[in-house]
């Protein structure tokens, strides 16, 4: 018999939202991401942190700044000829550099600082460029330097340096694609939730919708933790310089690390409640079947009058047919 009207459009209805919801969950999950996790200050600064030790980010610094000291060195022309035997001994004092405690705070610092000069620029209505004034990180460098006893850390000048960190033309971009990440953020994930629970509730069959639900929301995970390993590659291909590519990645690896985590979750609680819905309905079926096959032996068993007043019948036709 073909389901009615009305329950046609249960499924249906329910079937929509849970699609929508399944598909919410991952865009939901990237949106609070990027306006909750990159946004916050000190745990950005918390998850760059490792990286002052990572040989890759430690070899990108130092090639960086080292490249920008032989550039002043250029510009001085009596010290142009010495360049050759000036480069090795830069480059490793550099990368020397890169291994001190002096080095792990300036890291930090100038993270925190690149950081909050960004914000300030997404909530102000400026046209400027967005800077980032040295004088404070180079006053922390020359006094951890004086701690550690290197020679001539006192005469280190501290000079204020604006460095240009984000144009001013791609402020507005920027500024529009922020506020719209933190309403997606927000609302997002509420709207996947609200439409998984009414999709639930107004199903004909609440355990095969919570299990549509659970598997739905396992492969959002997976899709988006394959977006998230392409952006990688696709990332890391667009860089001029292949020699930077380490360092990139090791960076792209440490923000997207509470991304990934989110995804493992979206998979594992889908996995977990899909397999709990299919086992309960398992158990639910094989406790119904004794009663079922009971009634029906019950009912294919004669009534005992039947029996007893057959008994008899059947013994004395065999008493007749004897000789």
């Amino acid at each position: 018999m073909a389901p009615k009207r009305p329950e046609r459009l249960r499924h249906a209805l329910s079937a929509a939202l849970i699609a929508l919801a399944c598909l919410l969950a991952p865009c939901g999950t990237l949106a609070a991401w990027a306006a909750y996790d990159l946004t916050d200050t000190s745990r950005y600064v918390t998850t760059m942190a490792p990286l002052a030790g990572d040989p890759a980010v430690r070899d990108a610094v130092a090639d960086t700044v080292g490249a920008g000291i032989m550039q002043q060195v250029d510009d001085l022309g009596d010290v142009r000829p010495l360049r050759g035997s000036v480069r090795p001994f830069v480059h490793d004092a550099v990368h020397s550099f890169t291994g001190t405690e002096a080095f792990r705070l300036a890291w930090d610092s100038g993270n925190r600082a690149v950081h909050d000069a960004v914000l300030r620029a997404l909530h102000d209505e400026s046209d400027r460029d967005v800077t980032v004034d040295l004088a404070p990180l180079t006053a922390q460098v020359k006094r951890q330097l004086a701690v550690e006893h290197v020679p001539l850390a006192n005469r280190i000048p501290v000079e204020h340096t604006e460095v240009a960190v984000l144009p001013a033309q791609e402020l507005d971009r920027l500024r529009k694609g922020f506020h719209v990440l933190e309403v997606a953020g927000f609302w997002l994930p509420v709207a996947a939730v609200v439409f998984a629970v009414t999709g639930i509730a107004v199903a004909a069959c609440r355990r095969r919708a919570v299990t549509a639900t659970a598997l739905g929301t396992a492969l959002g995970g997976a899709l988006l933790a394959l977006a998230v390993t392409i952006g990688r590659h696709f990332t890391l291909a667009d860089l001029p310089d292949e020699a930077q590519q380490p360092a990139a990645a090791a960076v792209y690896d440490a923000l997207t690390s509470t991304l990934r985590q989110a995804c493992w979750l979206l998979i594992t609680l889908g996995l977990t409640v899909a397999l709990a819905a299919w086992l309960t309905g398992r158990s639910r079926s094989s406790k119904a079947a004794p009663h079922g096959g009971a009634g029906q032996h019950r009912s294919a068993a004669p009534p005992r009058g039947a029996t007893s007043h057959e008994a008899p019948a059947d013994e004395s036709q065999d008493l007749q047919r004897s000789p």
